[in-house]
This record gives structure tokens, C-alpha cells and sequence, in this order.
């Protein structure tokens, strides 16, 4: 399981304030300053959970969450907002928020519920992915296919979700960089093919079918070599 989230809030210092308390906990979160950021971020990786802010400059942060929940996506969302109005936390709930955390608030409580949140995460997240000859155990960051298996590092095990669930479709670049190394981290250019060429290594290490394979100018794929064509 992914264990880093998505944190939207435009405020620079509880950005920071929040991040070091989650990171306290063993939690790493990608931070975005808008909704529109925040809805390209949320393309790219699905997070365990999503703590946001209602007060951006673009908008209410309940925009985002009605846009997921209207395309299924049912990451569990927590609500900052300075609103202590019964109305605005029946207005959260509604729009498919789980869970409301008026401030002023203790960061104790709010790692407390991130964690809550994030055990209840959408069921994807503790099942074994499969496609093909291949599957990844998240909990133990290990690759099998058949009675072969081999440990896989965070930055693999992140791509290979990637790839494995979209079952043999092209994943963008951007998007498998984004996955392993987060949003806005600096990352070397060749950073990503220097993980790809590890990895498909370890996948003929473990005898799979399946090979990663550059679609050029658009993406990576989980190919099986032996298919006809």
C-alpha cells in the first residue's frame, strides 16, 4: 500500500505544518496549491487518502471531491476548514467528504484520522494486483509470477502498480514518474529508465511472460513477449 497522500492546501506554512506531522508518522504526502493541480495529481496516482483545504484560489475544495466521487473514484477525503458551521460540515459530508476536521486542530488528532482514513482505503489497495503471468504483493513489496518471486524497492514496487493495473495499456511518463518519486520532487532525467531497465531484469529473473516495453512518445507498457505479432 502507497504510503504517502495527497494534501491540498494553498497556505505555505500549514502545508509544511501538516507534512511534518505526518511524516512524524511514517506518512509522506504530496502537496498542491490549487484544484486544478491537485485533479492532474490525482490522474496520475491513486493515493490512500486525500486531506484538503475548502478555501483555495480557485475554488471550494468540495468541487474536488463531488468530481471524484461523480467518476467512482472513492479515495477516503478529510476536510480542513476554518468553517465550524453545521450547515458547512453537513455541506463536506454530502459531497462525499469522510471525514471533517474543523481549526483550529491538534496535529495529534489529525494524524489519528489520516490513519484512519487510510485503513479504509478503497479495497484495491490491499489486494494482490495480477495481470498476465505477474503478481505484486504491496504489503511485502515483493513480485511473483508463479513460484518465482523477488523483493521489489518502494520506487519499483510504485511502478509496477502502475503498470500491472493498467493491464497492458500505455502509462504515460509523467504518470510513472509521479507514482515512484511523488509530485514536484526533483528527479534525475534518467531516473526512470535506469528503475525500468532494474526492472525488467528482475521480471526475466522470475521467468514472466510479460516485458516492459517503450510505446515511443508515449508511454511504458506491460507486453507479453511471446504474443503472436
Amino acid at each position: 500500500m502507497m504510503n504517502r497522500i495527497a494534501l491540498l492546501e494553498d497556505h505555505e506554512r500549514m502545508a509544511a505544518l501538516v507534512s511534518r506531522a505526518l511524516a512524524g508518522a511514517g506518512i509522506e504526502t504530496d502537496v498542491y496549491g490549487t484544484l486544478s493541480q491537485a485533479a492532474i495529481g490525482l490522474e496520475q496516482i491513486r493515493y490512500p487518502a486525500l486531506v484538503l483545504d475548502r478555501n483555495l484560489p480557485d475554488g471550494d475544495g468540495l468541487q474536488l471531491v463531488r468530481q471524484l466521487r461523480a467518476r467512482r473514484i472513492d479515495t477516503p477525503c478529510l476536510m480542513l476548514t476554518a468553517r465550524d458551521a453545521l450547515h458547512d460540515r453537513i455541506d463536506g459530508l454530502e459531497a462525499g467528504a469522510d471525514d471533517y476536521l474543523p481549526k483550529p486542530f491538534s496535529m495529534e488528532e489529525l494524524v489519528a484520522r489520516v490513519r484512519a482514513l487510510m485503513r479504509r482505503a478503497p479495497q484495491q489497495q490491499s489486494l494482490a494486483p495480477q495481470h498476465g503471468d505477474l503478481c505484486i504483493d504491496p504489503v511485502e513489496s515483493r513480485l511473483s509470477c508463479g513460484e518465482e518471486s523477488i523483493s521489489l524497492s518502494p520506487a519499483e514496487l510504485q511502478l509496477m502498480l502502475v503498470l500491472v493495473r493498467a493491464a497492458g495499456a500505455t502509462a504515460r511518463r509523467t504518470a510513472l514518474e509521479a507514482a515512484a518519486w511523488g509530485i514536484g520532487e526533483p528527479v534525475t532525467p534518467n531516473a526512470l529508465d535506469v528503475a525500468l531497465h532494474r526492472l525488467r531484469r528482475k521480471l526475466t529473473g522470475i521467468d514472466s511472460r510479460l516485458q516492459i516495453v517503450n510505446q515511443r512518445g508515449l508511454g511504458y507498457a506491460l507486453k507479453d513477449a511471446h504474443a503472436p505479432g
